[in-house]
């Protein structure tokens, strides 16, 4: 697995990669993981269940991203694929550069190479052309190409001109125990609501700054709790402080993803306010926890959920409002049994259906 995205860093590629090698260990494979290095962690570690990750001390670039240097990495990945006697390089992530330089050396060493794909991207910015021409380039020669939802695959075929023939679709899943409701459901004399996230543009954090004062105003007793770090942390907190919503707003920061559940569980409503996404691992595990789903109607998203777990939104801050209202209203009025949702998950996305499913 070879991904510039992995653990300390939270996320959804970072657990993906982490629960994938884990049910691959479980059934007698020998699995490593090669990521960059980390402020705190460098070298070699063995993780759970004797799962080897190599940090390799590669430059970052931008937003955990090393730099594309092409050749540069040959020399520490071909020395690694060699050691650990290497048979298949699986790569996770269009943006990971480390990702494209193992699928290219691995394919030249003879390796059987697999490359999965985490997001959407578009075709217009200078940036997206430059990153799909390099996807091209590197899954030309690729064994098999992985999407999480029919959108993703549809814009992967697209961005790198593939054989539809040659790329599978199969769901993010869940370890759906890990995501066990509230014993004690919160009252719902206060709707908390609920929003774990990069703080980037691209994951509407833009939007969450507007539309959480027009909420507030609305509706006095909706508290607000947000959890996740990066550029528009700042902005959340000076609207807190321009709107004085210091009783409605908190900000708890980066978390780790053991703490998740314990924030989910705080609320009755999830929020994901984003401009792309090709599946959205968070919006299920909210859904286990049992809480209902307010979310934009982009990319895979519509294909996650049951209509019934979620209320949909255009990614504007009109219709984000409108759809927090609605779900207020299907709270209060005993409208959507939430108490159903963790079972009906189970079943969907439990890592073991998922497996036998894609057997």
């Amino acid at each position: 697995m070879v991904s510039d995205f992995f653990y300390p860093q939270p996320g959804g590629v970072e657990l993906h990669i982490y629960h994938l090698a884990q049910r691959l260990i479980a059934r007698g494979h020998s699995v490593i993981v090669i990521t960059h290095a980390y402020k705190d962690r460098t070298g070699v570690r063995i993780l759970t269940n004797g799962l080897k990750v190599y940090y390799v001390p590669f430059v970052v670039l931008y937003r955990e991203c090393t730099f594309p240097t092409v050749f540069s990495a040959f020399p520490i990945l071909r020395y690694i694929f060699i050691r650990e006697k290497i048979d298949i390089v699986h790569g996770h992530g269009s943006f990971s550069s480390l990702c494209h330089e193992a699928i290219l050396h691995g394919s030249t060493m003879g390796l059987k190479t697999v490359f999965t794909d985490h997001s959407l991207f578009g075709f217009a910015t200078v940036g997206s052309i430059l990153g799909n021409k390099l996807l091209k380039f590197t899954l030309t020669d690729v064994g098999h190409v992985i999407c999480v939802s029919n959108t993703c695959k549809e814009n992967t075929v697209l961005r790198a001109s593939l054989d539809p023939s040659t790329v599978s679709v199969i769901p993010n899943a869940v370890v759906a125990d890990d995501f066990m409701p509230a014993d004690l459901r919160p009252s719902l004399e206060t709707i908390t609501i609920v929003v774990i996230s990069r703080l980037f543009p691209n994951k509407g954090a833009d939007l969450l700054t507007a539309i959480i004062p027009r909420i507030c105003m609305d509706h006095p007793e909706i508290r607000f709790l947000v959890a996740g770090d990066g550029p528009k942390f700042i902005d959340l907190e000076q609207m807190r402080e321009r709107y004085q919503l210091q009783d409605h707003v908190e900000l708890i920061g980066s978390i780790r993803h053991e703490q998740v559940r314990d924030v989910m569980i705080k609320g009755q409503i999830y929020l994901h306010p984003t401009l792309t996404e090709a599946f959205g691992t968070v919006l299920v595990e909210a859904a286990c926890c049992g809480l209902l789903v307010v979310t934009t109607n982009v990319g895979g998203i519509p294909e996650v959920l049951p209509s019934k777990m979620t209320v949909f939104a255009q990614p504007e801050e009109d219709s984000l409002v409108e759809s927090v209202n609605v779900a207020v209203g299907k709270l209060k009025r005993g409208e959507t049994d939430t108490s159903s949702f963790h079972k009906e998950i189970e079943k969907m996305y439990d890592w073991s259906d998922i497996a036998k499913r894609y057997r």
